[in-house]
């Protein structure tokens, strides 16, 4: 077959095509933050400041005291000393208010966006377009200290002894907890924000979101250190909020019979915790022999610590678990949910789906 010869475009068409992928990029970067900004700009219309420095709406000792007063506690439906799980009357509200706002836009921080600002913030030429004087920091549900300070590190140009200063005022704070203290969502801080005002901030969100939320009343019955471990293995393990409620209840049935929880991402805690290794390494059968506090396939009952930051929605699953039988889940390859009651019945669905089970 004959080619024919190309024909030359005139001048300005050539440089119409050239121009068009630089237009194209600029477009979607110009959609794309601002996309992001318009969502920063609704999670800080929450965040409290503990110091001038921080460019956010103050929150006075009477306005506090409102909050304090009109917050509503986290609903618990179950209870352990019983091994029992039956749904608290005021778990429907509290979803519908806090966790599956009607005004969808506005309310509800879809995972997706989440992680894409989270990405966005680390970007210099992102944090230059939304301010010259301030910096946004994101905190990723299901993201570990390290990985919060490293980031935040990284944007305010912390160096390793700054970095260490901020992990030290978040765990010893009261409540003392090693890990998950550290509050998913977007803050806004200066540009040249120390260690301890950053520090102030993100416990203020902790305190406003979670310790008013939980009295004693709840304390006494599940202690907080425990809720925040079950939200935090929540959030590495469930695909959504409902996902959470499922593996919840198969946590809980595991906790009252005294098995072991044998859940992944505690080894990959563990392992991440090691020099040289990734934050979440990918785990192999080898790892299931780890000498570690935090591996459940060898140790009963929870982890000592949370083993990463959780939201709102996976601290009101591991609370509210939905009621069930089973014993065992697991993931298949579109995502779908599966738990079953026996491990004879576990083994067949993995077979059916992946192949193989044992």
């Amino acid at each position: 077959m004959k080619l024919r010869p190309r024909k030359v475009a005139p001048t300005r068409t050539l440089f119409s095509r050239a121009l068009r992928p630089i237009l194209y990029v600029g477009v979607s970067l110009f959609i794309l933050g601002a996309s992001a900004l318009t969502f920063f700009v609704f999670e800080s219309r929450h965040i409290a400041a503990p110091s001038s420095s921080i460019e956010v709406t103050q929150i006075t000792p009477e306005s506090a005291a409102v909050i304090e007063e009109t917050l509503e506690s986290f609903p618990v439906s179950v209870n352990p000393v019983e091994k029992e799980i039956s749904e608290d009357p005021a778990l429907a509200n509290f979803i519908g208010e806090h966790i599956a706002p009607t005004d969808q836009v506005l309310s509800l921080n879809p995972y997706w966006f989440t992680r894409a600002l989270g990405k966005l913030a680390l970007m210099g030429w992102y944090q230059n377009l939304a301010s010259l004087s301030s910096r946004i920091l994101v905190v990723e549900s299901g993201e570990r200290k390290e990985q919060v300070a490293e980031h935040f590190g990284k944007i305010l140009k912390w160096d390793a002894v700054e970095k260490k200063e901020f992990l030290a005022l978040i765990e010893t704070t009261a409540p003392v907890l090693e890990e998950g203290k550290l509050f998913p969502g977007a803050y806004t801080v200066s540009k040249d924000a120390l260690p301890g005002e950053v520090a102030a901030l993100v416990l203020e969100r902790f305190n406003t979101e979670v310790l008013k939320r939980y009295p004693q009343d709840i304390e006494e019955v599940v202690p907080l250190s425990d809720a925040l471990t079950i939200a935090s293995l929540l959030e590495r393990e469930a695909r959504d909020f409902d996902d959470m409620r499922h593996i919840s209840g198969v946590i809980w049935n595991r906790l009252f019979t005294d098995m072991r929880l044998q859940i992944d991402a505690t080894l990959q805690y563990a392992k991440g915790s090691k020099a040289n290794q990734p934050w979440w390494p990918r785990v192999v059968p080898d790892d299931k022999y780890l000498s570690s506090a935090y591996n459940t396939y060898k140790n009963e009952g929870l982890p000592p610590t949370p083993i990463a930051n959780a939201s709102l929605e996976a601290i009101t699953a591991a609370l509210n678990p939905i009621e069930t039988e089973c014993m065992y889940y697991f993931h298949d390859k579109k995502g779908g949910f599966h738990c079953s009651v026996t491990y004879e019945e576990h083994v067949a669905s993995l077979k059916e789906y992946y192949g193989r089970g044992k």
